[in-house]
């Protein structure tokens, strides 16, 4: 694990970087896995960590997302340069004057990796699926733009005519919104809008409940520029062109292997061994010696995400929000970003990035010291007496590390608290997220889309992304004001209100709003910088 003190017993920049040099130029011994890759078009890419499941309506994260978006593709898919959305299964579509009924248009070459056709009714059953209450969807969320959705979902009606999304025929989709919504078409191309081929699903098991083992080699289908070829549990995720997507003339790569590797400096190592091409992530420590490396590999980024701690209100203590919000005064957001990142990254005192369409939250918890002790003495726990020693969860990773220990070393010195951090694999603590076996939870959230919405609908009483126990119906009201608003300033007043009331409360706590700092070598092509990190692999190459 690599803290503060460690980094200061590193060998000399010098000599670390004539070693860098060395691994980076041709070898004559052997060739390296990437400069094999360079040559077949085969991409190596480190993904920070294992998959539960490749079914894109089940599974979340980014990497995730990545794999998906190689094996499937949505209405819409991005564009690579800035991830304007761009035709992908339909290739033409109409928007009333209303900007409430679109009518997509599906292209007639668009095929399952089966070779049958993508239709409207693909779409239709897929959506109806996310919806389904007892599929339990943790994005389901996301979809209740559609007219109906929300009632559906709630099972308020079990008539799935009444949501908004119907085919006219079989390459016709019209699709009625509950409210206008200009980030729809870039949505669309989001996991949970993607279509599954739900008769493949449901011949593998139930289609409306968790569990079906479907989405795996010998048994996916997909509809996108890739394929599933193998999955090896802890070792790689492999895809290659597929045959039947509809550009598959356009995609220049052979295939990509992702590997899920959760050690930041294990991943720094085999990017150094010639084994990856890119990395997902890059430790603080390494970022001195990789500053000024030849060629150049090291990148940071714009990333519109915020890492954030989850807090459990379930739980004796952390159900009294004068403790959790005492918590979330008591970060030194600025020392973690300037000694511990040290990669660009910004304090969070909200949770939503500033600036998103113009939007900008109030630092409802700006670091404060003095208020934070106060609201714990006003909650009977003066320097921290009574209360117990709070568990940390965290996925195993030395930046994650050294951000809890910073966090510890503060709660202890300015209010007494105590708190265990306990890592865990990547599976094991999915599972305690979703089951609320938690006190204080690592998270982070990539936004969906370029709109505060994205981050402000995740703590909605019904969202299945909330994960804190948390529910507030003022909260819930004013965003569902703001969706109703006509003009840009009554939804940044009406955003503002709920955010204020959120960080008020302190379900979370906010420590600092993402870039990207990651290792890429100079062969990879069309791997531009994107504020939501998505680069279709349809425009990447290897030079």
């Amino acid at each position: 694990m690599i803290g503060w003190q460690t980094w200061k017993r590193r060998p000399a920049a010098s000599l670390l970087l004539s070693l860098l040099a060395s691994c980076l130029l041709p070898s004559c011994r052997h060739q390296t896995r990437v400069e094999q890759g360079d040559q077949t078009q085969t991409l190596h890419e480190g993904v920070g960590y294992e998959l539960v499941t490749l079914d894109p309506q089940v599974t979340t994260g980014t990497a995730a997302q990545s794999i998906a978006t190689a094996l499937f593709e949505g209405l819409t898919r991005e564009d690579g340069r800035d991830l304007h959305p761009v035709p992908g299964v339909a290739d033409t579509w109409t928007v009333a004057s209303d900007q409430l009924h679109y009518s997509f248009h599906l292209r007639p070459d668009a095929r399952w990796s089966d070779g049958t056709p993508v239709t409207a009714d693909d779409f239709v059953a897929s959506w109806r699926r996310v919806l389904t209450p007892s599929f339990a969807a943790e994005n389901a969320n996301l979809l209740f733009v559609l007219r109906g959705a929300e009632a559906f979902y709630r099972g308020e009606t079990t008539n799935f005519a009444t949501v908004g999304v119907h085919a006219a025929d079989a390459r016709t989709l019209d699709v009625e919104l509950a409210h206008p919504a200009p980030y729809f078409l870039a949505l669309l191309s989001n996991m949970a809008w993607l279509p599954v081929p739900t008769k493949v699903i449901a011949a593998h098991g139930a289609l409306y409940t968790p569990g079906n083992d479907w989405a795996k080699p010998g048994s996916l289908v997909g509809n996108g520029p890739f394929v599933l070829t193998s999955w090896q549990t802890d070792q790689d995720v492999v895809v290659t062109r597929s045959d039947t997507y509809w550009d598959h003339s356009h995609v220049r790569l052979n295939s990509i292997h992702f590997y899920p590797i959760d050690s930041v400096d294990t991943e720094e190592r085999s990017f150094r061994a010639g084994q990856l091409h890119l990395t997902d992530a890059l430790t603080a420590g390494h970022l001195d010696l990789y500053r000024n490396a030849k060629p150049p590999v090291l990148r940071i980024d714009p990333y519109l995400a915020t890492y954030f701690y989850r807090i459990n209100v379930r739980r004796p203590f952390l159900n009294d929000p004068r403790i959790r919000r005492a918590l979330a005064l008591a970060v030194d957001r600025t020392g973690i970003v300037k000694r511990v990142l040290r990669g660009g990254q910004q304090p969070a005192p909200a949770f939503t990035p500033p600036g998103i369409g113009g939007y900008n939250p109030e630092p409802v918890l700006a670091t404060n010291y003095a208020e934070a002790r106060a609201l714990l003495a006003a909650a009977g726990h003066p320097h921290g007496v009574g209360l117990p020693v709070f568990e940390l969860s965290l996925n195993t990773s030395e930046n994650h590390q050294a951000i809890a220990e910073a966090v510890q070393e503060v709660w202890r010195r300015e209010l007494g608290v105590e708190i265990r951090i306990e890592a865990q694999e990547n599976k094991t603590l999915l599972a305690a997220r979703s089951t609320g076996d938690y006190d204080i939870l690592r998270s982070d959230w990539v936004a969906d889309y370029a709109d505060p919405t994205s981050f402000l609908n995740v703590f909605r009483g019904d969202s299945g992304n909330n994960l804190t126990g948390w529910s507030d119906a003022k909260y819930d009201a004013l965003l569902k004001a703001a969706e109703k608003a006509t003009t840009p300033e009554d939804r940044h007043s009406l955003w503002r209100h709920a955010e204020h009331e959120l960080l008020t409360e302190a379900p979370i706590i906010p420590i600092y709003y993402y870039t990207h700092v990651f290792l890429i070598r100079p062969s990879v092509q069309g791997w531009y910088p994107t504020l939501l990190d998505h680069h279709p692999y349809q425009e990447v190459w290897l030079k």
